[in-house]
């Protein structure tokens, strides 16, 4: 039986269902097991390369998101403890929306690197250095999360399998780590959040 959502979570795909639509009026698991790992406050925003090193196998992703606490903490917003103070540029709830709407992304949200070569890593280090809740989910195909609204602006309106088999430890909160166990090294891995969908990383095999 999977354990319960975190709360952080519920509340980004309970609050965004309702939360965004009303925005949208107003501007027009993985088949391995993963771990979480101890807090990575120590990491800044830089070196968006994603090429850091953990030991000689892991290779690192950094979650970025633009979330403004002043905004996404309160209405129309996701609501409060939605959005942790972070560094970097952030952006309004109501330009998150905008953005989404007219191109299906929202650009500070992100993954870094979008592609990189896993080089017989072991697992790849995701670093959520951001302000929201996020997973990094390997999945077969990329596709929709668990926020139909936020599917629907990005155009992924099928939602990912993996992405409805979420355990409780695959949600990454601000600061937090996730190790992510890689598969077969001859094969491309796929590896997306399954609440913002657009954020994606693309690990490529030894014969890709």
């Amino acid at each position: 039986m999977r354990a319960s959502l975190p709360a952080a979570a519920v509340l980004a795909a309970t609050s965004l269902c309702t939360l965004v639509i009303a925005g949208c009026s107003d501007s027009a698991r993985t088949t391995a097991p993963a771990t979480r790992v101890a807090s990575a406050a120590s990491f800044d925003r830089g070196g968006n390369d994603g090429q850091d090193h953990q030991g000689n196998d892991d290779r690192r992703v950094k979650i970025f998101d633009g979330c403004d606490p002043a905004t996404f903490n309160v209405p129309p917003g996701p609501g409060p403890g939605s959005c942790a103070p972070h560094q970097g540029p952030t952006v309004t709830f109501a330009t998150f929306i905008a953005q989404l709407t007219a191109t299906g992304v929202a650009p500070n949200w992100k993954f870094a690197p979008p592609k990189l070569s896993e080089e017989h890593a072991s697992m790849i280090q995701a670093v959520n250095v951001g302000g929201e809740v996020h997973t990094f989910t390997r999945v077969a195909a990329f596709g929709g999360g668990i926020v139909p609204p936020l599917n629907t602006l990005s155009h992924n309106p099928i939602p990912a399998p993996e992405c409805l088999a979420l355990d409780a430890e695959d949600f990454i909160a601000p600061g937090g780590t996730y190790n992510a166990p890689l598969g077969a090294h001859d094969k491309t891995q796929l590896f997306q959040c399954c609440i913002h969908p657009w954020m994606r990383t693309i690990v490529m095999g030894d014969h890709d």
